[in-house]
């Protein structure tokens, strides 16, 4: 949703986004995420992964902050830049409606938040009202899976 606020806190660290819809991302920029080229081949995915979850459950009633945690089976979690088979790291869509493209890396912005500390969870504040969330799993150039590797969407109501 456009004017969605957010707070955000990883588990190895605090990242903010003001009122003034200024992200700073759950990780620090950094080359990998700006040098990843558009054209370079997808990594295939894993058969049998799963990226679920942990916490909140689809449909639940929840106070403006809520601790999100993030599920995975089948692959390991490594930091973004980090080149080790079978891992990737976290991001968590927030309020977004479709995938971002395949093709480019996954944008950085207030809806689509990077963990690529490697962290498996976060704290958000939400805005009241319903807001979805959904986990894409990147490789260490912030671009999706091949297929990508998501979560299945769920729905929050902040009370």
């Amino acid at each position: 949703m456009p004017g969605t606020a957010l707070r955000l806190a990883g588990l190895f660290g605090a990242a903010a986004l003001g009122w003034s819809g200024a992200p700073v991302m759950a990780d620090e920029p950094h080359a990998a995420h700006a040098a990843a080229p558009a054209a370079a081949p997808r990594i295939k995915a894993p058969a049998g992964v799963e990226l679920y979850f942990i916490a909140p459950k689809d449909g639940e009633k929840v106070g403006r902050e809520v601790v999100v945690k993030f599920g995975l089976r089948g692959m390991g979690v490594a930091p973004a830049g980090v080149t080790v088979d079978k891992t990737g790291h976290h991001h968590l869509l927030i309020d977004v409606d479709a995938l971002p493209p395949a093709d480019q890396p996954i944008p950085a912005d207030a809806h689509h938040v990077h963990f690529g500390g490697g962290q498996t969870e976060t704290r958000i504040t939400l805005t009241p009202g319903t807001h979805t969330l959904q986990l894409n799993l990147a490789d260490a150039l912030h671009r999706q899976f091949d297929p990508p590797i998501v979560s299945s969407k769920i729905t929050v109501t902040v009370e």
